[in-house]
């Protein structure tokens, strides 16, 4: 599986000076940590997930793109539902086993598959019930994580790993009361941070639950405003990433769910300025702009680059019209890679300030370190575009839309 597989040879040399490198459940973990991209929820209770699975490699629809994904057993489900999910994922994950055993399908196309629970004790009932199938997963999501549930969460993570002798993740979501709530924040944070320490090689990223922390102030988000607006949710995602995503002890965190898709009539001028599209290509360009912000929302562009200016990598999504764009906006540009390169090579030797290779920057060997390093890993997932490419040539080449039913 890599990032952007669906474009031909030709047209990925056009738009990559560096293509994006192959990655699967056992590639190491530093590195695999970047590469969920545009993570895709879907409830446990649908019956197409082998099918949506498949259509993300062979099929020019709706899927294509997808290299992560996130099968929900918690809030996307009603608790009558739980066990006829679980059933019904068990028999999917069958499916894709045997399209694979058949050589329709190879377990290295699969996307990075994660199923979400409700509680540890859930885990190994699935363990037992997927039987070897379970090989297929990558791990597990941990919703609604607090210093009381975390420990057992990946207690039981390591168990399942260790008897069936197999590479497994969890991913822990920071969605309580007690995280966002300011006079226990601080605290929590730092017990869970605790435990996540302990169980590290276990630990792929820490997710964002931004809908249930709005919730919890009876807040919506409009189509236009980014989760970065809400100045409650903002706040307690400032403190997320201090505690996280130090670099002396860093996790990837990701970024919150957007939860709309299809168009709408807009009330306010949109932010995505013409300029940069129009260069590309023309008057297609344009229209191209017109249609992203029919179909995405510009507020959802402006939240995914805000994402990456905090340091957060990827992006829970709802819907698979999202797949492209969060993965295109990944993509590392020529500058970002040739300063992030020479920062790199200079810093065994060298320890000062060295000009931007663009002429427009000073690059300081020491404080840009960490963020070099970071950029150089993202562009072995994501690829880094020739100088005159952007994100813009990939989401132009994106297939007709069809609605997620």
């Amino acid at each position: 599986m890599k990032h952007f597989h669906y474009l031909p040879n030709k047209k990925r040399k056009e738009i990559f000076f560096l293509e994006p490198a192959e990655f699967f459940k056992e590639t190491d973990k530093e590195l695999l940590s970047y590469a969920l991209g545009a993570a895709l929820y879907m409830p446990g209770s649908r019956q197409t997930i082998a099918k949506d699975v498949l259509s993300g490699k062979y099929l020019n629809g709706k899927h294509e793109g997808l290299t992560s994904m996130v099968i929900c057993l918690e809030d996307s489900i009603g608790d009558g539902e739980v066990l006829d999910a679980e059933n019904n994922i068990a028999a999917n994950l069958t499916e894709l086993y045997e399209q694979i055993t058949r050589g329709r399908f190879s377990e290295y196309d699969l996307p990075l598959i994660f199923v979400r629970v409700r509680e540890p004790v859930q885990m190994k009932r699935l363990a037992e019930k997927f039987g070897p199938h379970l090989s297929l997963l990558t791990g597990f999501i941990f919703p609604k994580v607090d210093r009381y549930n975390v420990r057992d969460y990946f207690f039981a993570l390591r168990s399942i790993a260790d008897e069936n002798e197999m590479v497994l993740y969890g991913m822990p979501i920071l969605e309580t009361s007690q995280v966002i709530y300011r006079e226990t924040r601080l605290e929590e944070l730092l017990e869970i941070k605790y435990v996540l320490d302990e169980y590290r090689k276990f630990v792929l990223n820490v997710r964002l639950g931004g809908t249930d922390f709005s919730g919890l102030y009876g807040i919506r988000r409009s189509r236009g405003t980014t989760i970065y607006d809400i100045s409650v949710i903002r706040d307690c995602i400032t403190d997320i990433i201090n505690i996280f995503g130090r670099s002396d002890n860093e996790y990837v965190i990701s970024g919150p769910v957007w939860e709309y898709f299809g168009g709408r009539t807009r009330f306010l001028k949109p932010q995505l300025r013409q300029t940069p599209f129009q260069q590309a290509s023309g008057d297609e360009g344009l229209r191209l702009r017109k249609d992203l912000i029919h179909r995405y929302d510009d507020g959802l562009i402006h939240e995914i680059l805000l994402d990456n200016a905090n340091g957060l990598v990827g992006k829970t999504i709802i819907h698979p019209s999202h797949i492209k764009l969060v993965n295109a906006l990944g993509s590392i540009s020529m500058e970002e890679y040739l300063d992030a390169s020479s920062i790199l090579a200079e810093a065994d030797t060298y320890n000062g300030v060295i000009k931007s290779e663009f002429s427009n920057k000073m690059n300081e060997i020491k404080p840009h370190y960490n963020w070099a390093r970071k950029i150089m890993l993202k562009s072995k997932i994501y690829g880094v575009f020739h100088e005159n490419q952007s994100f813009i040539e990939l989401i132009s080449e994106t297939a007709a839309e069809h609605a997620y039913i």
